[in-house]
Formats: C-alpha cells, sequence, structure tokens
C-alpha cells in the first residue's frame, strides 16, 4: 500500500487550461502549489516533497532553470518536468520524467507511481519514520538506512511510545531481554547508533530526545 505523498507542484495560472492541483488531491496526495522555483526551493525544508512536479508549460517556459535550481537544493527528490510538445532543446537530463502536453491525469499518476514511498507489509509507520520489522530497515525523511535487530527493537518500542519519556532501565530491559539493569551505557551507544541512522544532525537532534538522568523520548507529529 502506497502511504499519502507529498507533491510539490511549481505552475503558472492559465485561463486556458486547468492546473493539476486538483486532480493531484482528489487522489489524495498533499499538494503544494507554488508560481516559481525559488518559491519551490523555500517551502522545500518546511513541507518536505516525495516528489516534485514543474509545470513548465504553465509557464510558458523550458523548466531547464527551474529543475536546476530545485534539483541543486534536493537532488534527492525525483522530478517530472511538463512541457509543451515542441519544447525539447536541451531538456533531456533537467528531470526523472519528462512529460509532453497534452497527455491524461491517470499518464501523470502512472508516471508518478514508481517514485512514490511504499509502506512495507509488515512495518509500523509514526511521523515521517517508517519501519520495516521483516528488513529492519528504517525511513525517515530523505534518509534510509538498515538496523541491526536490536537497533530495529529499540526504535519500534520509542516509536510505539512517541511522545512519552520511556526511562532507560525499561528501554535496557525491554530491548535487551533482561533484568539487570545497573549498567546501560550501551543502550545510549546504541541511541547515538539510531541517531546517525534516522538525524540530519545526530549531535542536536530532532527526533530521539535524552531527559537526562530519565531516559528518552520521540518526538514526531503524528
Amino acid at each position: 500500500m502506497q502511504t499519502k505523498a507529498k507533491i510539490l507542484l511549481v505552475e503558472g495560472k492559465r485561463s486556458d487550461r486547468a492546473s493539476f492541483q486538483g486532480g493531484l488531491s482528489n487522489k489524495l496526495f498533499m499538494v503544494n502549489s507554488v508560481s516559481s522555483g525559488s518559491a519551490g526551493v523555500a517551502q522545500m525544508a518546511e513541507f518536505e516533497p516525495d516528489i516534485i512536479i514543474v509545470d513548465a508549460a504553465s509557464l510558458r517556459s523550458s523548466g531547464k532553470r527551474i529543475c536546476s535550481t530545485l534539483h541543486a537544493e534536493a537532488p534527492k527528490i525525483p522530478m517530472i518536468l511538463i512541457i509543451e510538445s515542441s519544447a525539447n532543446a536541451g531538456i533531456e537530463s533537467c528531470a526523472n520524467v519528462i512529460l509532453h502536453m497534452p497527455f491524461t491525469l491517470q499518464k501523470l499518476l502512472n508516471r508518478l507511481k514508481p517514485f512514490l514511498p511504499q509502506d512495507p507489509k509488515n512495518g509500523t509507520s509514526i511521523g515521517p519514520i517508517t519501519l520495516d520489522k521483516d528488513t529492519h530497515s528504517v525511513r525517515c525523511l530523505d534518509r534510509q538506512a538498515s538496523l541491526t535487530p536490536r537497533l530495529a527493537a529499540l526504535l519500534e518500542m520509542l516509536m510505539d511510545h512517541a511522545g512519552k519519556v520511556i526511562p532507560r532501565e525499561t528501554l535496557f530491559s525491554k530491548v535487551w531481554e533482561t533484568e539487570y539493569t545497573g549498567d546501560t551505557r550501551t543502550l545510549d551507544v546504541h541511541i547515538s547508533w539510531l541517531r546517525q541512522a534516522i538525524e540530519d544532525d545526530p549531535r542536536h537532534p530532532r527526533f530521539i530526545k535524552t531527559l537526562r538522568g530519565v531516559g528518552y523520548r520521540l518526538d514526531v507529529e503524528k
């Protein structure tokens, strides 16, 4: 099953053709529409899109400069470029997919599909974090990493109690399956490894917070 994906749509407003925003929103995508590449860059960090669509045809542009600007800001995010049928010169490497007008909404949806995030068959998700329990892999924003079984168990417990402080001794006894909790330093090491897997800046963690003398808490927007 596909997760609800976020699409950054760069488009102009034209009286002679409809926007793709309505059709994409009706398909349950979260769509943020902006009118320029610079506006798209400004939205990138806050909106964190899964895919970018540049409707250059609606902007009466080749889209080359806009795509370059957005790609420089977020090189890992896949991009679809929509152009007029006559616009071909120098755009071959601008985007992952290039669509020539006219085409149907269904064709756009078909070309979007390979780039959309997928929910694992045996997984759990909360906020931007998705843990695959079978492969012990985690996806967070634009990062993906493989975990050891113990790290996966540690992350799963934090996700199950997101927003709540879990005492160090509780985490250690449950994940390590032991009643001895006299030395939990190995827990701190594993938390450090987990932060390296999901945090953009492990030294200033956004998700896994330390409550000194108490334990750890996973902070995400549910």
